[in-house]
């Protein structure tokens, strides 16, 4: 501590400005840290609540309602609300078969959902990457500011060298432990998002084969791929193709 205040009363305004770009940075990264952390663990028991109550719906209508009460975050209505969207015609956008559009509302749904999931990952990564080199850059520079100050001084021997070097190097280490939970944050995040991205990607594929087929994956073969209204069903795990 007593390092970092004389670091501080010696620094011109460039070295002080970049113990506060640090600082800054440091309180971003634990705020993200933080809500990603909470979102990821709300988004998962979603999707753990959310998924088989809505198959055990009775139809679309009745999945969307249980929907509302049991998906919070937003992750698998907005999948529903592009299935439940009718089959239209009279615009290059709505041109093509049914399931084409299906396909393609579904995609642009989930990757909606998936863009939310990952704000706040582009500043960890990149809190990561430059924190070190800005810290780097306050040591450098206060490297030199305290050889200017012996300088024209008069003085030179080792201890009036190695004080100022020595708290210069307090930046080094700052710019460090500011980009180390970053970069752990941001892989940690980044394997939390792919089990989601996972589970999201195979209730688009499920919902795009209850709309084209007329039935949940896993229902009777028998059954006519064409019903008026077809009832919802438990389904096995499936991936967006």
């Amino acid at each position: 501590m007593d390092g970092l205040q004389e670091f501080w009363s010696q620094s011109d305004a460039i070295g002080r400005s970049v113990a506060l770009l640090l600082l800054a940075m440091s309180v971003g990264t634990w705020v993200v840290i933080l809500w990603k952390a909470w979102l990821l663990r709300r988004a998962q028991r979603s999707l753990a609540q959310a998924t088989p109550a809505f198959w055990q719906a009775p139809d679309l209508a009745g999945g969307q309602e249980r929907l509302r009460s049991l998906d919070p975050e937003q992750l698998l209505a907005p999948l529903a609300a592009a299935a439940a969207q009718p089959v239209s015609r009279g615009t290059l956008e709505e041109a093509g078969s049914a399931q084409a559009q299906h396909t393609r509302r579904l995609r642009d749904a989930l990757h909606g959902v998936l863009g939310r999931l990952q704000r706040g990952q582009v500043f960890l990564a990149s809190v990561g990457a430059t924190a070190p080199f800005i810290g780097l850059f306050g040591t450098v520079w206060g490297i030199y500011h305290a050889l200017l100050g012996i300088g024209s001084g008069g003085a030179g021997s080792l201890d009036q060298v190695a004080g100022p070097v020595g708290e210069a190097l307090i930046m080094t280490g700052i710019g460090l432990a500011v980009a180390i939970p970053a970069v752990v944050a941001y892989n940690a995040f980044t394997r939390g998002n792919r089990v989601l991205t996972g589970r999201l990607d195979a209730f688009a594929f499920e919902l795009h084969s209850f709309l084209t087929m007329g039935e949940a994956l896993g229902a009777d073969t028998q059954t006519p791929a064409r019903q008026t209204q077809p009832a919802l069903r438990p389904v096995a795990a499936g991936h967006m193709a």
